[in-house]
């Protein structure tokens, strides 16, 4: 298929299964942040699930072709994995600076990052019984998260990157031996800390995916539109995933005006073209999506490219995602008839 849409990962959750001001209001959350869920646990699970099944839905209808869970059951798109992993203390948070420069509580690392057992395989499977359409699953990334995280444990940073990519590898191979048609890596802290990423991040990217059979991808950006302004106008890290074995690349174009010419250098990379802007709630025309995905066709072939949002849709009204989403079904539609696939 020609101009597959979909989600980078996340869709609003509901107002009645979490505090959407509380959300909005703080940093992404890198420890357990359960105040911000509006149902007791008893019911927590279930209420996540029927909310899920209504994200699905939603997707559906828009008539996006490949689905997520929407994260609905995730305070943040990091912390459900990383707080799950043996070998940090969320009892006693440490503290790091978030990409914006403002100190956060974090994981501390007190032991070896271990993986005890899958983390979202179930999350898979409930989401594969209930759509018929190709899926894709979100992990966080080994170099992210050893950047939200504090080190009291490890000699190096690099070294607890490495075990975080370990666990990482672990996870995307169950998921896809659980049925993941796509298994996608955030990796944002790569744009926001390059120098580091350059070090060793790559390094620890490259053993995430060592040895993992299946449609894998690599989610880069300026971080979510809610919380970060301030965009500029190219990636500090970005080419440096020429080289990555991952099959697909998400970027990010609309809100920041990308220059998609630094898209070439991905040659052979199937690119995530974020088409739709985030910071506002106004819904694009599809035509006005269009245009943006055919600023990044002169560098990537139009069978190598997916139409997407920039970072995720958590912070957005759900009738503002699902006008972006059908937006973003309906510019795939003008571009394969013009492309007559």
């Amino acid at each position: 298929m020609l101009f597959p849409a979909m989600l980078v990962g996340s869709y609003p959750q509901p107002e009645w299964l979490i505090d959407r001001k509380k959300l909005a209001g703080r940093f992404p959350p890198r420890v357990r942040a359960k105040e911000l869920w509006r149902v007791p646990e008893p019911w927590l699970a279930e209420a996540q699930d029927d909310a899920t099944v209504m994200a699905i839905k939603a997707q559906e209808d828009a008539g996006l072709d490949i689905i997520t869970d929407g994260e609905i059951r995730r305070e943040s798109y990091s912390n459900r994995f990383a707080t799950a992993l043996e070998g940090v203390d969320i009892d006693n948070p440490g503290s790091a600076l978030d990409r914006s420069g403002h100190p956060n509580p974090v994981p501390r690392i007190v032991g070896r990052i271990r993986r005890r057992h899958p983390v979202e395989v179930e999350d898979l499977k409930f989401l594969k019984r209930h759509t018929s359409r190709m899926v894709k699953m979100t992990v966080p990334g080994p170099f992210t998260m050893s950047q939200q995280a504090q080190n009291d444990f490890y000699k190096t940073d690099e070294a607890a990157a490495m075990d975080y990519a370990e666990a990482v590898n672990g996870e995307i191979r169950d998921l896809f031996a659980a049925g993941a048609d796509i298994v996608q890596i955030d990796e944002p802290y790569m744009q926001a800390r390059p120098e580091k990423a350059r070090q060793y991040g790559l390094k620890a990217l490259a053993r995430a995916l060592d040895g993992v059979q299946g449609t894998t991808a690599v989610h880069i950006c300026f971080g979510y539109a809610a919380v970060i302004h301030e965009r500029p106008s190219g990636y500090s890290f970005l080419s440096e995933l020429a080289g990555c074995a991952c099959k697909q690349v998400s970027v990010e174009t609309a809100q920041s005006h990308l220059d998609c010419s630094v898209l070439a250098k991905l040659e052979g990379k199937k690119i995530m073209v974020g088409a739709i802007d985030l910071s506002v709630m106004t819904v694009e025309t599809p035509e006005a999506v269009v245009a943006r995905v055919k600023r990044a066709l002169p560098y990537v072939k139009a069978e190598n490219v997916i139409i997407a949002p920039d970072c995720g849709m958590k912070y957005l009204t759900r009738e503002a995602a699902v006008g972006k989403m059908r937006a973003m079904a309906e510019a795939a539609k003008i571009l394969r008839r013009e492309f007559k696939e």
